[in-house]
């Protein structure tokens, strides 16, 4: 019997209008571990998921992968594809903040030295030296650029996720390999 009024009680104010107005029933639901997933569309940490498994790396490399071709996608858009890129992804600029820092590396072998004269050169060439870097500082390999890319354009192969696989790729149309 003690337990039956609270719950009485939480049950008739769930019901009454106001409760839904203030989000009270959805604070309980909460607390009860009942909340309803409302999420629509695509998400930052089910598409690090889905390129971790579907490349077979970390959680913690496929999150640096993605911030590293977000962040190179993002250098190639306009600022209305920017705008339009942050409010369909959720979570896209602290994704991006996970880009490694590799301000202060060079690259090694002789094919890293070479690009990174050539680098000195072009524009496009120094963004591209700078993914590789940060692959390089991830333990990944160049090869593994275009797989991530690959697993997260079928992560976005979604109805929700056709506007950012498209902007995605109208920001990595320069990236050749």
């Amino acid at each position: 019997m003690k337990y039956l009024s609270p719950l009485i009680l939480t049950a008739a104010l769930a019901v009454t209008p106001q409760s839904h107005a203030e989000g009270w029933l959805d604070s309980v639901k909460d607390f009860f571990g009942i909340s309803e997933q409302t999420e629509n569309g695509p998400s930052i940490q089910a598409m690090v998921a889905a390129v971790s498994d579907s490349v077979g790396i970390t959680e913690t490399q496929a999150e640096g992968g993605l911030a590293s071709i977000f962040n190179y996608a993002q250098n190639n858009l306009s600022a209305e594809q920017l705008t339009q890129l942050a409010q369909s992804l959720p979570g896209l600029d602290e994704l991006v903040e996970q880009v490694p820092d590799v301000s202060q590396v060079t690259s090694s072998g002789a094919l890293g030295g070479l690009l990174d004269k050539a680098a000195s050169y072009s524009e496009q060439l120094q963004s591209v030296n700078e993914l590789k870097k940060q692959f390089d500082a991830l333990g990944l390999d160049t090869q593994q650029i275009m797989q991530i890319v690959e697993g997260a354009k079928a992560y976005l192969d979604t109805e929700e996720g056709q506007q950012v696989k498209s902007l995605l790729s109208d920001g990595l149309t320069k990236l050749n390999f």
